[in-house]
């Protein structure tokens, strides 16, 4: 398998493998990861692939993933210096006001240490406001999160699924007030899912410098090609709670590209996961492309996506494109 390589996470310092692992879904689900052991093996074939970032958060079954991924570290026995761990804050686990949906201090404060509890951490290296909340003026926000960097729960912040205006404006309150700035961006990203990335954000990478740690790089499985015939049974998109994704990963048109896509991937003698992650790293303006499994076997598999990255030449590119935008 190709060597991992390593991107400075926006202007920061910190290096992040291109290839991450995330915990959505999977980790404390019944019916996927429950365990601390099931999901220590996944971290484990992770890491020896060169992996170092793991990608949690707060409402990720409802604080189970973060208890499960942090019992799971404590199981491998892990250097904290060996690992950069997130979380993402902002739906909440209390149906009180003040604990749900928002992005105020009172919330953001009390999130964090519920945060790093279930984790058994000290701190987080990465923490995201998980969605916008125009409920709470995004100064208040800025003032919070930098609090928390200032007083080391976590090491950088950042943002996911915010508009580019949405984060300018932060950004610029940060540096207007000379407080910690958001350094990263989570958003969606993969084949049939490009505007954010490639021309939303597009100034934002020379202005503020960027980073971008996307998910959903394979469209919550559509790029895998399994949905080409309908639902197989024990898919994502039979999870109880999931039934929202039914309908994208059987939409026809989407499936069509999915299938123009394949030819190219049997002629390059890959996988369309294999392609489709590929091409996700492809992208220089992206830090670090978080894959999920449910199986150590499946981690295994993301990871030689590297390998794939070489025969995505330039006219490679331009067909991918072609299906991409018809």
């Amino acid at each position: 398998m190709a060597e991992m390589e390593y991107r400075r996470l926006g202007r920061s310092g910190l290096r992040v493998s291109v290839l991450s692992f995330g915990s959505w879904v999977t980790f404390g689900n019944a019916n996927q990861l429950e365990t601390a052991q099931q999901a220590a093996e996944c971290l484990s074939a992770a890491k020896d692939a060169g992996v170092n970032f793991f990608d949690n958060a707060e409402s990720y079954s409802a604080g189970e993933s973060e208890r499960v991924m942090g019992a799971a570290f404590r199981e491998l026995g892990w250097n904290r210096h060996e690992y950069i761990v997130s979380t993402k804050l902002f739906w909440g686990l209390h149906d009180v006001p003040n604990m749900r949906n928002t992005l105020n201090r009172k919330y953001l404060s009390q999130a964090i240490d519920g945060s790093l509890e279930r984790l058994g951490l000290d701190f987080v290296d990465l923490v995201f406001c998980h969605r916008a909340d125009p409920n709470t003026p995004i100064e208040e926000t800025v003032w919070a999160m930098s609090d928390m960097v200032s007083q080391g729960k976590a090491l950088y912040w950042g943002t996911s699924e915010w508009s580019a205006d949405e984060i300018r404006a932060a950004y610029d309150i940060a540096d207007r007030h000379n407080l910690h700035k958001p350094l990263m961006e989570q958003p969606q990203y993969n084949i049939l899912w490009r505007d954010k990335v490639e021309k939303e954000y597009r100034r934002l990478y020379e202005d503020i410098g960027l980073g971008t740690t996307i998910w959903s790089p394979l469209a919550s499985g559509l790029l895998t090609g399994k949905y080409l015939h309908g639902v197989p049974e024990g898919s994502r998109a039979t999870l109880p709670g999931y039934e929202w994704l039914r309908n994208r990963l059987t939409d026809e048109e989407s499936n069509k590209k999915v299938a123009d896509l394949k030819v190219i991937a049997d002629e390059l003698d890959v996988t369309l996961a294999q392609l489709s992650l590929a091409w996700c790293v492809k992208n220089p303006r992206v830090s670090t492309v978080i894959t999920g499994a449910s199986s150590a076997a499946q981690v295994r598999e993301n990871m030689t996506a590297l390998d794939a990255v070489p025969l995505l030449t330039s006219e490679v590119m331009d067909r991918i494109d072609l299906i991409s935008f018809f």
